[in-house]
């Protein structure tokens, strides 16, 4: 097993290069998605503005429209994630729960409160809080880090 540690073990080596291989072609993927989903946006938008009554949007119109941006700006998101994987070979749990916390705001944002359980509000509530709370902790640890080597540093020392 201490082989398996060892940077320089070919199976580890051959390994990462064929993840970094999966995540490229995942960048590129992810990339047609997000333009494949701003085609649709226009296209949506589009054909609800040239249907009779011209010009008009329901609010059932609207809210899937804020719908289909979220979903965008999450897949935009979920680039970055892949980008900084690429870069640092390294998953940052920060932007992870963004992507998560943004994902939770588009489900709350197009819910049909008619049509859905008060279990189901209870527990979408329950998620977002347990995410938002994990954000702040990882936040305001990044703060205190970032504050503690402030404070180390030798030209901070009397």
């Amino acid at each position: 097993m201490d082989d398996l540690e060892n940077p320089n073990e070919p199976i580890v080596q051959a390994s990462r290069r064929v993840i970094h291989i999966a995540v490229r072609i995942m960048s590129v993927l992810m990339t047609l998605v997000i333009v494949w989903g701003v085609a649709d946006i226009f296209w949506v938008l589009y054909t609800k503005l040239m249907a009779p009554p011209r010009f008009m949007l329901t609010m059932s119109d609207i809210l899937a429209t804020f719908g289909a941006f979220m979903a965008v700006l999450i897949a935009i998101e979920i680039f970055v994630n892949i980008v900084i994987y690429l870069r640092e070979d390294v998953i940052h749990v920060k932007i992870v729960l963004a992507t998560a916390l943004m994902a939770i705001a588009r489900k709350v944002i197009i819910l049909d409160y008619d049509k859905i359980s008060p279990e189901y509000i209870w527990a979408t509530a329950g998620v977002t809080l347990a995410m938002s709370i994990g954000y702040w902790l990882v936040v305001s640890q990044e703060e205190k880090e970032k504050s503690g080597k402030k404070s180390a540093g030798p030209e901070n020392i009397s």
